[in-house]
Parts: C-alpha cells; sequence; structure tokens
C-alpha cells in the first residue's frame, strides 16, 4: 500500500472505532469518512462494505480478547474458565452499540467478514467448554454453539435494555446452571 493510501486507511479506522465507540454500529459511514478527512470513495475503496469496517474496527478488541484466553486456558478449574470465556466473549460482542445485530447475521453466514470472526469465537468457545465437559464440569449436552449465541444474547439484553444490566448477572446464573432448583 502507498503511504498516502496507509495514512488513509489508518485515519479511516481509527475515526471509525471513534464513531462506532460513541454512536453504535449504524453511524453514518459518510460522516466518518467526512471526519477522517477523505471522501467516500477512499472510504470505500479501503471498506467496501459496513461489515469489512467493522471487522477491521474489532481487530485491536479482539487481539485482546485473544491474550484474555490465553490467561484463561492456564486456570485450574475449567468449568470456571469457561464461565469466565463466557463473559469476556460478552463484553466483546458489547464493543459497539448494536454490534450484537452484524454478529448474529454473520452466524447466519450473511456477513462475510464477520463470520470468520463468529467461527473462531464460536471454536474456541468449544474448546473451553471440551476441557469443562472433560472433567464433568459442564453438560454433554451443550454445544459451543449454544454457548456462543447465550452470550450473543446476554449482549443484546444488555444493549437493549435501559436497565437490563442489573437482571445480566441472574440471566448468566441461569444459563449456567439451569432454571431448575437443585433436587
Amino acid at each position: 500500500m502507498r503511504t498516502d493510501a496507509r495514512r488513509n486507511y489508518e485515519r479511516i479506522l481509527r475515526t471509525a472505532v471513534e464513531h462506532f465507540a460513541a454512536y453504535g454500529v449504524d453511524t453514518s459511514l459518510d460522516d466518518i469518512a467526512r471526519d477522517a478527512g477523505v471522501g467516500p470513495g477512499t472510504l470505500y475503496r479501503h471498506f467496501p462494505t459496513r461489515e469489512d469496517l467493522l471487522a477491521a474496527a474489532l481487530q485491536d478488541r479482539q487481539t485482546q480478547l485473544l491474550a484474555r484466553k490465553n490467561e484463561l486456558e492456564k486456570g485450574v478449574d475449567p468449568a470456571d474458565a469457561l464461565r469466565e470465556w463466557l463473559r469476556e466473549l460478552r463484553h466483546h460482542l458489547r464493543a459497539f452499540k448494536g454490534l450484537a445485530d452484524p454478529m448474529l447475521g454473520a452466524v447466519k453466514g450473511k456477513a462475510a467478514p464477520l463470520t470468520l470472526t463468529c467461527q473462531s469465537m464460536e471454536s474456541i468457545t468449544g474448546d473451553f467448554l471440551r476441557r469443562a465437559q472433560a472433567a464433568d464440569r459442564a453438560r454433554t449436552d451443550v454445544s459451543a454453539r449454544d454457548l456462543f449465541l447465550s452470550a450473543l444474547a446476554l449482549a443484546w439484553i444488555e444493549d437493549c435494555a435501559e436497565d437490563g444490566a442489573a437482571s445480566i448477572g441472574s440471566l448468566e446464573e441461569m444459563i449456567a446452571f439451569g432454571y431448575r432448583a437443585p433436587a
């Protein structure tokens, strides 16, 4: 990439992260281009779709999430590691307001740039789940996809509900332990 093109790419990406953080994933791409000091054509040359820009904007956060994954893998109790991974994943899925919607689209295979991200997160969730299952600390009838979707659902609830944050802990408990009282 030419030096000026690289600078434009980085300015667009930096501005997009700021806009996504301030206004959510539905922010105006024209506003991002304007604030980055480029025209819309330059933005679309680098990022043909909103999902391309969103996937690039999530890269640093994804790197941090993967570093956290490596820390959690060293944990002693596989069930605790799985539970903490699901919390970290939920926080990642709330990086920007409205992120749960395009991620759900990606799970359904509708947004190619984010589909790979979702598949990777689901695969990592599967690794944690298998360790917990091998230690008899997780049910064998639960799948990585179920857990990934539960983290996505909690992120969506927390994103949409004004006072939903108070109930997230209860919902996490129900997902982790089921809704039935102990026998």
